[in-house]
């Protein structure tokens, strides 16, 4: 294998590890800033040696062995308790003489995820919850500073500060790694479900780069929801989030033409959801909405993707049932994004210029200045009313601000048609 392929494939494997890496560090070093340094040397080090030797039959149970040595040099030199060099010196003699399976079940957690363990570290209530999520999508998620920003519709440098901040502010405190438990863990979960959506929804609808969508981000969002679920079975939120991403995820390859460009909701082919997902996400609605919860912010956007869910034809979709939604949604969960989508559903319920109505009701301080999803629906209300001119101005605005070449081409697309 070529050096430059050796180098990407160690980039895939740490990208695939990376989560887990960090979890099980943090458990032992009892640092998140700590654990992803020595996640950061392990990767460092086999860049080094695997394009050489090869990339293992087990790269990441080698990353963590890799890491653990890391550790203990650092523990050697700062002369930290003999206890807690020992420890982990057997930790690492143990792993030599069992298998990865054997690793994992020893650092499992009460949680049973070491990942999810990480997103509750994360989501300490020391920090804000623009920290928590910022941290953990960073940690967990693997997603870059600019990434995060979209997802917050912040920008690069304020998210990198605050990331930076909230290590500090863990670090400072004087924390251990502990997964919280109780009265404790129930003040987290509403943080934890956050970010967890956050990075379905970076899966779903990529903020950058080249492709629409990044499946892996998205499953991995979905299996942190299902565990969560089967942990907390009780908790109708969780129920809630779980049916949403499971919906939602249902019509996910759906969205992309073959030649990568987006594929609007009410022209996709039906045909190709996911059923079994659809049932997944209806069964974990009516769980959600058994417990009570029927109007949780995240079950109440999930009735919504099962309106859509549920019409076998896009004609047959009850868009006046979604604009009640909306208006239920939004006086529960009042936001700018909500406002936007709440205007589609109006648009769609009763005439584009409803929908047109409802965006001059959008606060003009909301954030949303350099959100291109406003101007790309504010085009569609256009177009559709028939005022192609107007429309192209917007499409063209939508252009400008995405940041996903596959977005960017498609609403230029939209603009040259608004004058055919």
């Amino acid at each position: 294998m070529a050096a430059s392929e050796t180098h990407q494939a160690i980039e895939t494997v740490f990208r695939i590890e990376q989560a887990r890496l960090i979890g099980g560090l943090a458990r032992m070093v009892r640092d998140v800033g700590l654990a992803e340094e020595l996640a950061q040397d392990a990767l460092v080090t086999a860049l080094s040696e695997w394009p050489k030797t090869g990339v293992p039959k087990n790269p990441g149970a080698w990353l963590m062995a890799a890491a653990k040595r890391r550790a203990i040099d650092g523990f050697r030199r700062k002369k930290m308790l003999t206890r807690k060099h020992a420890e982990i010196g057997r930790d690492l003699e143990d792993e030599r003489d069992t298998s990865v399976e054997d690793v994992e079940k020893a650092l499992d957690d009460d949680l049973g995820d070491e990942l999810l363990g990480l997103i509750f570290t994360a989501c300490h209530p020391l920090l804000s919850a623009e920290a928590r999520a910022a941290l953990t999508l960073r940690l967990i998620g693997g997603l870059t500073t600019d990434e995060i920003a979209r997802a917050f519709l912040s920008n690069e440098a304020t998210i990198a500060q605050r990331i930076v901040r909230a290590k500090k502010t863990l670090g400072n405190a004087g924390l251990t790694y502990a997964v919280p438990r109780g009265a404790e863990r129930k003040e987290r979960l509403a943080s934890v479900l956050e970010v967890i959506y956050l990075i379905f929804n970076e899966g779903y609808s990529a903020t950058t780069g080249e492709d629409l969508i990044r499946p892996a981000l998205c499953l991995e969002a979905q299996r942190l929801g299902r565990i969560l679920a089967g942990l907390l079975p009780g908790e109708p939120e969780v129920q809630g989030l779980l049916s949403l991403m499971e919906i939602q995820a249902s019509r996910l390859h759906a969205r992309v033409a073959p030649d990568g460009s987006p594929i609007l909701l009410t022209e996709q082919n039906r045909a190709h959801w996911d059923q079994l997902l659809i049932r997944r996400g209806l069964a974990a609605l009516q769980r959600a909405q058994a417990l009570g919860g029927a109007n949780g912010p995240y079950a109440l956007q999930a009735a919504l993707a099962a309106c859509h869910a549920r019409a076998r034809r896009a004609d047959d979709t009850d868009w006046q049932k979604i604009a009640d939604l909306y208006d239920t949604l939004r006086a529960i969960m009042p936001s700018p994004v909500v406002d936007l989508n709440r205007a589609v559903a109006h648009s769609m319920a009763f005439g584009p210029e409803a929908g047109l109505a409802r965006l001059d009701e959008i606060d003009p301080a909301a954030g949303l200045q350099n959100y291109a999803p406003l101007p790309a629906a504010k085009g569609d209300f256009l177009f559709r009313a028939g005022r192609p001119a107007e429309a192209r101005v917007e499409f063209e605005r939508a252009a400008d601000l995405t940041r996903n070449a596959r977005e960017k081409a498609f609403f230029l697309a939209r603009a040259a048609a608004c004058s055919s």
